[in-house]
């Protein structure tokens, strides 16, 4: 439901030019998986390896992104749908300024990732799953989050109380109880250059 008396207002730049401008091609690669899988890790090495090669980049995390822009949702089926709602919104901006935007997000509905990929031209959505078992993020638990949600004290926690909703067909597929953070970022890295984005 939109207000009948907002317009879509056309930019004199286009995002071909912005584009052109930026060297390379821009997408989306949307990292998803359980929390303590090596999202924001990999995500990280993935953008300074894209900085060496000169890419506009952006990594939106979402940690940080709870912190300003989605600081006013929780956890509920319901907030975890718009939180990646917004982002994607927020994603889709930044691919048509023509850069290459990261995003590190349990996104755990396959709804959700499907629904972002439709806001995006064919190819610029690449959904990156880092498939790690729930046993070796809870050996990680960085946060410490998988200790208080087997004591009860977080509720809707994904891979425990809450759904997480595998990809069927991601573009990457990154195996991180069987490869280094290093290894991961390489691999993503290589399928940008193979298929013409760097």
């Amino acid at each position: 439901m939109g207000n009948q008396n907002i317009v879509w207002h056309q930019a004199s730049v286009t995002r071909e030019q912005r584009q052109q401008l930026k060297g390379h091609k821009p997408a989306v690669l949307w990292f998803t998986g359980l929390s303590g899988s090596g999202k924001s890790t990999i995500a990280n090495a993935v953008e300074l390896k894209l900085n060496q090669l000169s890419v506009h980049s952006y990594l939106l995390d979402g940690d940080n992104v709870r912190h300003g822009l989605n600081r006013d949702l929780g956890f509920s089926d319901e907030d975890r749908i718009e939180n990646i709602r917004r982002i994607g919104e927020v994603a889709r901006l930044f691919v048509d300024s023509g850069s290459l935007v990261l995003t590190a997000f349990i996104s755990p509905f396959i709804a959700d990732r499907k629904q972002v990929r439709t806001l995006l031209p064919e190819g610029e959505f690449i959904e990156v799953f880092v498939d790690t078992p729930i046993e070796t993020c809870e050996l990680r638990d960085p946060k410490g989050l998988y200790k208080k949600a087997r004591k009860g004290e977080i509720e809707h926690f994904t891979g425990l109380t809450s759904d997480y909703e595998a990809p069927q067909s991601a573009e990457i597929h990154l195996k991180t109880d069987q490869q280094s953070i290093e290894d991961s970022a390489e691999q993503v890295v290589q399928y940008l250059r193979d298929n013409g984005y760097v």
